[in-house]
C-alpha cells in the first residue's frame, strides 16, 4: 500500500483561518513537513508551528522541518522556477523516504490555498513522475490572501456582472490585461501599481494579510501610490520580507441599477 500526501491549505496567516477539514487533515497525518525559508522568513514557519500547537491533537504525529532552497536569479525566470521546483521535489523525496514508512500519511502545510499561485501541487507531481515514491494525493483548500484582503477592506471582489483577472506584478508591469477593468495582483516584486496609467483607479492594498503584522491602505491610485510604496519599503526593512496583495479597479460608470 502506498503513502498518502495531504496538501493542506492553512489560510493567509490568521490561525483561525483553518477550516474544520484542514484541522481534521492535520490530525490524520503521521508526519507534517514545515518549510524553513531562512531567518528573515522564520515568521512563516512559526505561524505553521502555532497552527500545530493550536489544532494538532494526535500525539503520534511527527513534525519535521526542511530548508527551502533559494531560487536562482540569473538566467530566465521560467528556467529558474523550473530548476527550483525540481530541487524542492528532490528534498521532498529524500525527506519522505527518510522520515516516513509505506502507508504513512504526510501533510504539507501550504500558505493560503494550494490552488492559487502556489506550486506545491506541481512540485508533488514532479515527485510522482520521478517514480521513487508511490502515493495517493489529497488537497484541502484554504482561505486565500484575496479573500483576506477583501474582508479587511470590506469590499466585494467583483463588480456586478464584471470579470476579475488575477495576475502577477511582473505581468501587470508589461501592460493592463485586456477584457477587464478589475485586476488582483499577487507576487509583486516590482511595485507594478506604479505603471498603471489610470491614476483615477481605486487601489485596495494589503500586506501580511491575516497576521498580526497586517497593513491595509486604499484610495485613488494617483493619491496613494507613493504612500503604498513607502509603506511597503518600511515594512520590508522592519520585517526582512513582505507578502502583499492588491486589487485595482479602473474607472468606469456606475453599476447597473436593479441588479443583485
Amino acid at each position: 500500500m502506498s503513502r498518502t500526501i495531504l496538501i493542506i491549505g492553512i489560510g493567509a496567516g490568521n490561525p483561525e483561518h483553518m477550516t474544520v477539514q484542514a484541522i481534521n487533515a492535520l490530525n490524520r497525518a503521521d508526519v507534517l513537513l514545515i518549510p524553513i525559508k531562512g531567518e528573515e522568513k522564520s515568521f512563516l514557519a512559526d505561524m505553521r508551528r502555532d497552527i500545530c500547537e493550536r489544532y494538532l491533537t494526535n500525539p503520534d504525529t511527527r513534525i519535521h522541518d526542511y530548508a527551502v532552497p533559494t531560487r536562482r536569479a540569473d538566467g530566465s525566470y521560467d528556467d529558474g522556477v523550473h530548476d527550483w521546483h525540481h530541487a524542492i521535489a528532490k528534498i521532498y523525496e529524500d525527506l519522505i523516504l527518510e522520515v516516513s514508512a509505506e502507508r504513512d500519511t504526510i501533510g504539507l502545510l501550504v500558505w493560503g490555498d494550494p490552488m492559487l499561485y502556489d506550486s506545491t501541487l506541481r512540485i508533488v507531481e514532479h515527485v510522482r513522475a520521478n517514480g521513487r515514491i508511490a502515493f495517493e494525493l489529497e488537497v484541502i483548500p484554504g482561505i486565500t490572501s484575496i479573500q483576506a484582503l477583501c474582508a479587511s477592506q470590506k469590499i466585494t471582489l467583483n463588480r456586478i456582472g464584471l470579470p476579475v483577472e488575477i495576475t502577477t506584478g511582473r505581468r501587470l508591469s508589461q501592460g493592463w490585461p485586456e477584457g477587464t477593468d478589475d485586476v488582483v495582483v499577487m507576487l509583486d516584486g516590482v511595485e507594478a501599481f506604479r505603471s498603471v496609467t489610470d491614476r483615477d483607479a481605486q487601489i485596495y492594498w494589503g500586506a501580511y494579510l491575516g497576521t498580526e503584522l497586517e497593513i491595509t491602505l486604499s484610495g485613488r491610485l494617483g493619491d496613494i501610490s507613493e504612500t503604498i510604496a513607502e509603506t511597503r519599503s518600511r515594512a520590508r526593512e522592519a520585517n526582512g520580507w513582505i507578502m502583499d496583495t492588491y486589487l485595482i479597479r479602473r474607472s468606469r460608470g456606475p453599476e447597473t441599477e436593479g441588479e443583485t
